[in-house]
């Protein structure tokens, strides 16, 4: 098993509608690590369709093996992306012309009572994630083998590519970096998880003890748990900067802990099937 710290940069505003109240649109401060896996991956074994017909047209398939995109195919390759940790990030209020429908009132024309000013009555808030937010992930895979060509060993250790991401496909630059294997170990029993998980990705091994939940869809995220069973304890010794291979590593964290058994949909039976 490999593990690699990626890095993400956000080039252009990132904007989900994970809160709607009224006409003020939230982006949670976490990136769900489904959006990640599509957008890492759709080049490679997530397909990505340039078609809008048929029964499954738009309608998001994340579990399900008769949809074209779905992310049971990087369970088959022993791929796992975990939710990215907001390391840095600030937000920007973007105003916006919202769509003449009847929860949003009645349409008017400029002059109409009610249209005294010179904008329109029906408009929104978008709240976005701002450029310059950075923030920090892991990728799990069985071999260094099936990941995609820019992620595998290069003699400089620095591996970037460019995603796309959110509802206004935003330009976002990871950077990868493999962690040696002499920092990684695998054991069993409770453990402290710093790092925001999927609860639907965790195997039925695995217990959720104690976690702070993150409301976002398509599954709320959880962060801060506690949890019971194997995991990965991935840590940095004091030394390893002075190692050939090891000070390119320094904004590894000191130690994390992560699941072990991870998968898309590991929970359900839909992923057994």
């Amino acid at each position: 098993m490999v593990f690699y710290l990626c890095n993400l940069t956000l080039h252009d505003n990132v904007f989900f509608a994970t809160r709607e109240m009224g006409t003020l649109y939230e982006t949670e401060k976490y990136l769900h690590n489904w959006a990640l896996s599509f957008a890492l991956f759709e080049a490679t074994y997530i397909p990505k369709p340039y078609r809008l017909q048929g029964a499954l047209a738009q309608r998001p398939g994340y579990l399900e093996a008769e949809n074209e995109q779905n992310l049971l195919t990087l369970n088959e390759v022993g791929i796992y992306v975990f939710p990215a940790l907001p390391l840095q990030w600030s937000y920007q209020v973007n105003t916006f012309k919202a769509a003449q429908v009847t929860y949003y009132g009645k349409s008017k024309q400029f002059g109409d009572k009610g249209a005294d000013r010179n904008y329109p009555i029906n408009y929104g808030r978008a709240k976005e994630l701002a450029v310059g937010s950075i923030y920090r992930t892991y990728v799990m895979a069985k071999d260094v083998a099936a990941l995609p060509s820019w992620m595998q060993e290069q003699e400089d250790n620095h591996r970037q590519t460019w995603i796309r991401l959110g509802k206004w496909a935003a330009k976002i630059r990871v950077s990868a970096k493999l962690i040696p294997e002499s920092g990684i170990r695998q054991t069993s029993g409770e453990y402290t998880c710093d790092h925001p998980l999927n609860p639907i990705d965790l195997p039925n091994s695995t217990r959720l003890l104690l976690y702070n939940r993150i409301v976002m869809p398509p599954v709320s995220l959880v962060s801060q748990a506690r949890l019971s069973g194997t995991y990965w304890d991935i840590s940095k010794p004091d030394d390893w900067s002075a190692l050939p291979d090891g000070s390119y590593l320094n904004d590894l964290p000191n130690r994390v802990c992560l699941p072990g058994g991870v998968a898309y949909g590991a929970s359900t039976a839909v992923a057994v099937s």
